[in-house]
């Protein structure tokens, strides 16, 4: 199918969702995540209409961007180690993975610009996730208030691959309720407004729960 027509069928999905939860669609935005998807597919949603592009990996991210460039919002949404920071700083537009003082202090050492980052908060506890622990997402926070390079816009999330529903709205809504209570704080370093969470299996559930941005990759380009 092309990713016109996944689009069309995303956003039918995307209006349930927010007639379901009183929302406007036009607050969602879409992130296609094009990781082992290829270049002629991503310009094929870049065609369709999708302007953000999603990558977790470095290499193929700058692969990605060769092609591409500024014809798209770039979002990092991978763990990136420290020592790679260098490599994409000056090409992505958003960073979803921050969660460690160790990449916050190499992102102010080598960004020219504020970046929007979101925090990203292991809400599951899963050992395989990355992410701050929920009681440390407050403090560390806080302590980015001298980084002035990094603007915290809101919190990421990677819900567990469960069964059960309720399973999944408990996670999103612990990040919503965290990310209330930081954002109440109106701190100008970290207005923190913004929902990462939701993807292909769950992004419906994720929106009537809060989020502001999906990362979708294959309902929509895989």
């Amino acid at each position: 199918m092309s990713v016109a027509a996944q689009l069309t069928e995303m956003k039918q999905a995307i209006q349930e969702a927010c007639r379901t939860c009183e929302r406007n669609p036009e607050d969602i935005r879409i992130i296609a995540v094009t990781k082992y998807v290829s270049i002629e597919r991503t310009i094929e949603a870049l065609e369709a209409g999708i302007s953000d592009l999603g990558e977790n990996r470095r290499e193929e991210f700058l692969n990605k961007y060769e092609s591409i460039g500024e014809r798209a919002t770039w979002h990092f949404i991978g763990s990136l180690q420290s020592r790679k920071v260098k490599d994409v700083i000056h090409q992505i537009d958003y960073l979803h993975s921050l969660d460690r003082k160790s990449l916050a202090k190499e992102v102010q050492k080598r960004a020219e610009r504020t970046l929007p980052c979101f925090v990203q908060v292991n809400v599951s506890g899963e050992e395989s996730k990355q992410g701050l622990p929920p009681d440390e997402v407050e403090r560390f926070i806080e302590s980015l208030q001298a980084y002035d390079k990094i603007h915290v816009v809101g919190l990421m999330t990677m819900a567990p691959h469960v069964e059960h529903e309720e399973e999944l709205r408990a996670v999103f809504r612990k990040l919503r309720a965290l990310r209330d209570i930081i954002r109440d704080k109106n701190m100008p370093h970290a207005p923190c407004e913004h929902l990462s969470m939701g993807m292909s299996n769950d992004f419906a559930i994720a929106i009537e729960e809060g989020a502001t941005h999906i990362r979708v990759g294959t309902s929509l380009v895989g």
